[in-house]
């Protein structure tokens, strides 16, 4: 810890240079020397505790979490994020489709019918009791994207009104590992499932169904049939989501096969089209029905806003984040019902805690504002996040940055540290300049064709032009090496994520969690003192809009 300690001193002396003095390094030290072990793990443990109840949105669970939020964040001495509230009210609705309902798909002189669940997979996002698709024609539109920075138009001179269209998972660069094509095998947006529903309602399209394969998923088809039955919870739109298709859903990949040979289609033959610039769309000469029968629950969560303000440019604001809720309470289970989320993510939460504390502990407060932001629902789709973006409480053009924690380290000291959407943006500079302090090396995400940089709450920053920054834990332990790592990470994978089982263990080392969150501090401490916007690298999908809003001022 000494060496760790001196060695990342001596880089924030350097970090700091040009904007405080290093007189202030004893300052920065102490701040530094705040955040501990000691520290996080009773809040850590408290956020975990089955008092909790697995953190649910709209629920008991729900209340203790954010008056617990609310009450640290008192005693520390931060402000209201909101006014004179730390609550942002945050919409929500829980559609539960009637599982009782069949695809039905005619033309070309036949009929076929498949089952929900096992063939596919289907829900509507509109706020509706029932919701449907009646011999809607369906047309199969390749990848479904429109990305003018590539090129790329699956939807040019194609008029889908009324129409389904059937969607590719991914995007062309993973299909073809051609790095001049898009992103090469890394996932862009534009390969995520949550974009093509969204070109498609964009497009006018009645419905959409993604074919679903492994690979360009990056999960089985029992994660689809697990994740979108029962509850699906979602924002509310003032249109109560009428804008959005009727249907959306997913086809499984031999239901896709299935269709497209009763179409008189090849559909591996049209998949590897797809890929190729110039494609154009193919009506399948099929007509699709299936009618949703739906149970609508309202209800109302809320985000968790405490805020830090700054001295000399308190209208510009960084924002530290992460995800308070898991998934409550399953009553149908035996034995243990409560996800209680204890990586995932009482950690990220714990840490908001921890690193306000830190600050706090300044004597020389930053130039700008800090806002902590504990965010609702990010395992509902993350729609507490989205809700913030939609609806910001502090201007986004005059939102610098955001850092985004998520299931933090518990296995102990990394040389390195990893970064989820490493080139995306000028924030990867400030972690490596930070992480050399402490010796240590910054390497990408292992798995970008994952597109996990579109699966937690920072990517709704990024979605409408603010950077965001999401460190990873690292991947090569000080004493066991990388082997050892990826292994506890699998088994941590198969056995706890997202399960009863992710519970706190006083076998957790968190000596390594502490190392990240010096870097998390660093990085904050720095662009809170500077004067500049980091910005996203050219040819990301994000920069371009970043870079209108800072021209309009807004």
């Amino acid at each position: 810890m000494t060496r760790v300690l001196i060695s990342s001193r001596y880089v924030l002396c350097t970090l700091v240079l040009g904007f405080v003095a290093c007189s202030g390094d004893a300052d920065l030290n102490r701040a530094l020397d705040t955040i501990t072990a000691d520290d996080l793990l009773p809040d850590i443990q408290t956020l975990a505790s089955d008092e909790f109840e697995g953190r649910s949105p709209s629920s008991l669970g729900e209340e203790r979490t954010i008056n617990f939020l609310r009450t640290e964040f008192e005693k520390l001495g931060l402000e209201p994020g909101n006014g004179d509230s730390y609550f942002q009210e945050v919409p929500l609705v829980a559609i539960t489709a009637n599982p009782n309902a069949t695809l039905s798909v005619s033309g070309r002189g036949a009929s076929s019918r498949f089952s929900y669940g096992d063939e596919f997979m289907a829900w509507t996002k509109r706020v509706v009791a029932r919701a449907s698709i009646n011999s809607s024609e369906l047309v199969f539109v390749g990848y479904g994207v429109v990305a003018p920075e590539y090129g790329w138009n699956d939807y040019e001179g194609l008029d889908v009104r009324g129409k389904t269209v059937v969607v590719l998972v991914n995007d062309p660069g993973f299909a073809t590992k051609d790095e001049a094509l898009f992103n090469g095998n890394a996932m862009t947006y534009y390969g995520r499932w949550t974009y093509k529903f969204e070109e498609a309602a964009r497009q006018g399209a009645a419905g959409a169904f993604i074919v679903h394969e492994t690979e360009p998923a990056a999960y089985p088809w029992g994660v689809v049939q697990s994740s979108w039955s029962g509850k699906q919870f979602g924002l509310v739109a003032e249109d109560d989501n009428e804008s959005r298709v009727a249907i959306e859903g997913w086809w499984t990949v031999e239901t896709a096969r299935s269709l497209f040979a009763q179409a008189g289609l090849n559909y591996d033959s049209l998949k590897t089209l797809a890929a190729q610039r110039g494609f154009e769309s193919v009506p399948m000469g099929l007509s699709a029905s299936l009618t949703l029968q739906n149970t609508v629950e309202r209800s109302t969560s809320n985000n968790v806003l405490a805020l830090l303000p700054g001295t000399d440019r308190a209208d510009e604001m960084f924002v530290y984040m992460a995800h308070w809720d898991h998934f409550g309470r399953d009553t149908t289970l035996e034995g243990d019902q409560i996800y209680n989320g204890a990586v995932d993510n009482a950690t990220g939460t714990a840490a908001l805690i921890e690193l306000a504390e830190a600050f706090l502990a300044l004597e020389q407060r930053p130039a700008r504002s800090i806002l902590f932001m504990a965010v609702t629902a990010e395992e509902r789709g993350l729609l507490g996040s989205q809700y913030y973006a939609e609806n910001p409480v502090f201007p986004l053009d005059k939102t610098v940055a955001a850092l985004n924690m998520d299931a933090l380290n518990v296995l102990g000291r990394m040389n390195d540290i990893s970064v989820v959407g490493y080139g995306n943006s000028e924030l990867d500079d400030y972690l490596t300049e930070a992480a050399a302090g402490q010796g240590r090396t910054v390497r990408p995400d292992a798995h970008p064709e994952h597109g996990s940089y579109y699966r937690s709450d920072h990517f709704n920053f990024a979605k409408v032009g603010v950077p965001a920054l999401y460190p990873g834990s690292g991947v090569d332990h000080v004493e066991h090496g990388e082997e050892w790592t990826e292994q506890r990470n699998n088994e941590y994978l198969a056995n706890q994520y997202h399960k009863p089982t992710d519970e706190f263990s006083s076998e957790w080392d968190l000596s390594g969690m502490i190392d990240d969150l010096r870097l998390c501090f660093t990085i904050g401490y720095r662009i809170a003192n500077e004067a500049t916007f980091p910005n996203w690298r050219e040819g990301t999908e994000f920069k371009a809009t970043r870079d209108a809003m800072m021209a309009s001022g807004h």
